[in-house]
C-alpha cells in the first residue's frame, strides 16, 4: 500500500506532465496559461511531498519541542518557504500571462495563437 508521500509525488508529478502535455497541444492561449498554471502547481506539490517527514512535527518550538530535541522532532521548514515563494511568484506570472492574453485578444480578436505571425509590437 502506497504512503502519503508517493501519493503525493504521484499527484505532483501528473499535474506536471497534464500541464506540459496542455501546454504543447493546446492552441488556445487561455488553455496553455491554465497548463503552465497547472504544471507549476504539481512542481509545488512535489516539493512539499519531498519535505515531508513521517513522525515529525511542524517547526514551531514552543513548551512541546524544546530546543535541544528540535533536531530531531521538527520537519525541515525551508521547502515549505519555498513553495509559499512559489505560490506567490507563480500568482504574479499568471496574472502577467493572462494581462498579455486580453491585450492580444483586444488587438487581434483572437486568442488562437497560430493567429499571432508578426513578431514586432
Amino acid at each position: 500500500m502506497p504512503n502519503l508521500t508517493q501519493i503525493a509525488l504521484a499527484t505532483g508529478f501528473g499535474l506536471i506532465l497534464i500541464g506540459f502535455y496542455g501546454a504543447l497541444t493546446r492552441r488556445s492561449l487561455l488553455r496553455i496559461i491554465l497548463a503552465f498554471t497547472l504544471a507549476s502547481t504539481g512542481v509545488n506539490v512535489v516539493i512539499v511531498a519531498i519535505g515531508y517527514m513521517r513522525g515529525r512535527t511542524a517547526p514551531i518550538l514552543d513548551e512541546a519541542v524544546t530546543t535541544t530535541t528540535a533536531v530531531g522532532r521538527i520537519i525541515d521548514p525551508l521547502p515549505q518557504a519555498l513553495v509559499l515563494t512559489a505560490i506567490v511568484i507563480g500568482l504574479g506570472v499568471t496574472a502577467l500571462m493572462l494581462a498579455h492574453a486580453y491585450r492580444l485578444f483586444l488587438r487581434h480578436g483572437t486568442l488562437d495563437i497560430a493567429a499571432f505571425r508578426e513578431l514586432k509590437w
